[in-house]
């Protein structure tokens, strides 16, 4: 993602933390009007979103956060309301069939605007136990030492 035509809008920063991420899709978000107005202001939150993925056919991103358009008026969306992911069938068929596995959820990882789009990276991730929790957290502490140590 080094286009100069892409503008980040909201990111999942604990999902490198909890997750082991296997692969990486790029998919077209199904937005409203007033979604995309407010998603271009920056007004959205991955926090609690997922994907689920319903008989292996269409994708859906869930619990994602967009903040009513002001403007909208009583045309405003539900600020939580369910939003179909645009991929093709074959990356959803490869996706059912991995999530299918113990352990394994697909995670939102940022949404972005590319141009003049809304389209959402999400990937296949295995979550993490207590202890690979730690030793990622020493390694960070580590590098973090190291280049504190560097700039000295």
């Amino acid at each position: 993602m080094t286009d100069e035509n892409i503008k980040i809008v909201a990111t999942n920063r604990k999902a490198g933390f909890e997750y082991f991420l296997l692969e990486h899709y790029e998919a077209g978000l199904s937005l409203q009007g007033s979604e995309i107005k407010s998603v271009r202001a920056g007004q959205m939150s991955l926090a609690e979103a997922f994907i689920d993925i319903e008989g292996g056919k269409e994708a859906w991103l869930i619990e994602a956060h967009i903040a009513p358009y002001e403007q909208a008026n009583r045309f405003n969306h539900d600020p939580k309301r369910r939003r179909r992911l645009l991929l093709h069938k074959k990356e959803i068929r490869k996706m059912w069939n991995e999530v299918r596995q113990k352990g394994v959820t697909i995670i939102p990882l940022k949404v972005y605007l590319k141009n003049g789009r809304a389209k959402i990276e999400i990937a296949i991730a295995k979550g993490k136990k207590l202890h690979d929790k730690r030793d990622s957290i020493a390694k960070r502490d580590q590098e973090r030492e190291s280049a504190r140590d560097s700039r000295i």
